[in-house]
């Protein structure tokens, strides 16, 4: 009851946000059903026009565009998910670490988070990936690494204004343990400002996925991405015809609607009123 309402309570810009969002998720989960075609079939010539056959035309390959932007979605929006997820699941538990046990360890974590975050990321990640290869694990595990440095810092600062409350300090008194007090303690203090980053991170990943899509270090053919296709139908841009701005305006939609919906929650965790 207390999400309808405040669904009830949002504004009308995170409403748009979440139809946006939603109807992501639905090609991304119902893809087999939605997809008149198999990812990689061949269904006719190279950048046929749009049709009744083909929504959208095909690509370069004459496959299906209306089916790669589909299967695009779930691909593109589940890597990014996890690698969001992981990246802050390693983030936060540094970060809270760091800020339970101060001294030595915090200095440790936090020197090492300086000198990675002092590389570039894309140069970063693409030197890494020309290393480890460009598996969906690899790809995964290497952004993720890079993007917890930035959850590091949040968490971190979130939960060294928390460390010093009473509350936590009375926890200490009693004896309780640090995972006890960064699970029981921490942790529920610090959702809201780790919620609200969490979307501004995934933009970041489902972006950075698209980009190294484009350079040809992402998610490798034939596997649909958004980004790929932008790069392998780039070319149909010289003969007038605008296949690449279809996975470039899908990439365009989802970023938008998660903001939307982000800038609304860091509203609400503001505290502010309208």
């Amino acid at each position: 009851m207390g999400f309808i309402k405040l669904l009830r309570q949002s504004p009308l810009s995170a409403r748009i946000g979440m139809v946006m969002i939603l109807i992501n998720v639905i090609a991304a989960v119902f893809t087999p059903y939605i997809a008149p075609y198999g990812e990689t079939e061949i269904v006719g010539d190279v950048w046929m026009p749009s049709s009744s056959e083909n929504y959208l035309g095909t690509d370069h390959l004459g496959r299906d565009l209306f089916t790669r932007l589909v299967y695009g979605a779930r691909n593109t929006i589940a890597i990014a998910f996890i690698t969001t997820m992981l990246s802050f699941i390693i983030g936060s538990l540094l970060g809270f670490f760091a800020a339970t046990l101060g001294g030595w360890t915090e200095l440790t974590l936090s020197r090492i988070i300086d000198i990675l975050m002092a590389f570039p990321t894309l140069i970063f990640a693409l030197i890494a990936l020309s290393v480890v290869g460009t598996s969906i694990s690899a790809l995964i595990l290497v952004i993720a690494v890079l993007d917890s440095t930035r959850v590091y810092r949040l968490s971190r600062a979130v939960a060294m204004d928390i460390a010093v409350m009473e509350f936590v300090e009375a926890a200490r008194l009693r004896g309780e343990k640090i995972w006890w007090i960064m699970r029981k303690e921490i942790l529920p203090n610090a959702m809201p400002p780790l919620v609200a980053e969490f979307g501004l991170r995934f933009c970041f990943v489902f972006l950075f996925i698209a980009a190294l899509s484009f350079l040809g270090l992402g998610i490798q053919p034939p596997t649909a991405d958004w980004g790929g296709m932008v790069r392998e139908n780039a070319g149909a841009i010289t003969f007038g015809i605008l296949t690449p701005l279809w996975p470039a305006g899908a990439i365009a939609f989802l970023t938008v609607g998660v903001n939307l919906v982000v800038d609304w929650f860091l509203h609400l965790a503001s505290g502010l009123k309208d």
